[in-house]
């Protein structure tokens, strides 16, 4: 289903599906037994904006941490599980708030059973995910190779085992690192899916080619009416993904909140140095929980008009510029003066 009609999930105090906002998850990447560098990072990933943060349990000690890592972060926490179903039993005793598995290689459905019956001891949501990379045998067989049609056959199969166990708090995710792959895959399975959609593009790259795909990938299904949930998969610090994620969301409309800005990409006709200024404005307006718009424009070309288009605008002149309010010239500000101006114009926009 499009996101308006899938089923409401609650993971712990989140709601997605059924038309809710599209919330943004990340992953750890520290070890999560060491539970002070994993609450840590994750206290960053709220800071950030992060709305759900997934662990990875690959044993009994990470498994055993996620009692205690819950105690000190204040978003929902998701276990990793694969291959060992007691990892995923005994994360969900001690509070993980949902828990990933791919019911492929858990094991026998037996073992899968017994995964669901604690779940549902604690109505935990599970979320079935099934990547291009691991694909059975069998469907790559049947399609001649990995294709959207084989990912969104593993899932719905994966959805099937689940529920035949009696269980419905389904949450599930189908990922490529081949964007189009993806994009084709989403549009076979919501049709016929009525639970929420977890989306990615999987191993997308580093920060500049990651975020590239990402949002691309992102940006195609999202405006197609699919997802409930998203990751943007980046190589490097996870906080990173969660900047990406709100401005993926925040372009397509799909979140308010938090300042746009926007600048030029400078020319010839640039007479300030806007690079440099134009990232510490965005640098500055992430501590501002504003939802205005914030203009930096580097000559008088369309620098006016655009500035005068934002709630603030800086145009830029010859080692000055024009400061911006609500389409009106305050005054003419000195290079080395516009982010002083700037601050001061923000920490006083509601007065």
């Amino acid at each position: 289903m499009f996101r308006d009609n899938t089923k409401v999930i609650t993971i712990g105090d989140r709601v997605i599906g059924g038309g809710n906002p599209i919330l943004i998850q990340s992953m750890t990447n520290t070890k999560t037994e060491d539970v002070a560098a994993t609450v840590s990072q994750i206290k960053r990933l709220e800071d950030a904006g992060c709305d759900i943060v997934r662990s990875t349990v690959p044993n009994t000690e990470a498994a055993r941490a996620i009692s205690a890592i819950r105690k000190e972060i204040n978003i929902p926490l998701v276990a990793d599980i694969h291959f060992d179903y007691k990892m995923a039993i005994e994360a969900i005793e001690n509070g993980a708030d949902k828990i990933r598995i791919n019911p492929g290689n858990i094991g026998s459905r037996e073992k899968v059973a017994e995964v669901v019956r604690a779940a549902r001891e604690r109505n935990i949501p599970i979320r079935v995910g099934v990547n291009s990379g691991s694909l059975e045998k069998d469907i790559v067989s049947k399609y001649g190779g990995v294709t959207a049609k084989g990912i969104v056959e593993s899932a719905l199969d994966k959805v099937r085992m689940i529920e035949e166990c009696g269980y419905d708090n389904i949450v599930v995710s189908i990922k490529s690192s081949d964007v189009l792959m993806a994009i084709e895959a989403h549009e076979e399975l919501a049709p016929v899916c009525p639970y929420p959609l977890h989306v990615g593009i999987t191993e997308s790259g580093t920060l500049h080619s990651g975020s590239i795909k990402s949002s691309v990938g992102l940006g195609v299904i999202l405006h197609k009416g699919i997802g409930d949930t998203i990751r943007v998969s980046l190589t490097g610090d996870p906080v990173e993904e969660v900047v990406c994620a709100k401005h993926i969301l925040k372009t397509l409309g799909l979140r308010k909140g938090g300042i746009e800005v926007v600048s030029c990409p400078t020319c010839g006709r640039t007479n300030i140095d806007l690079i440099p200024l134009a990232n510490e404005v965005e640098k500055m307006a992430a501590g501002y929980d504003l939802d205005i718009k914030v203009a930096v424009m580097g000559c008088a070309v369309n620098g006016p008009g655009e500035a005068r288009e934002a709630d603030i605008g800086i145009a830029g002149g010859d080692k000055e510029g024009l400061l911006i309010r609500k389409g009106k010239i305050i005054r003419k500000v000195p290079e080395d003066d516009l982010i002083p101006a700037l601050r001061y114009e923000l920490d006083n926009w509601n007065k």
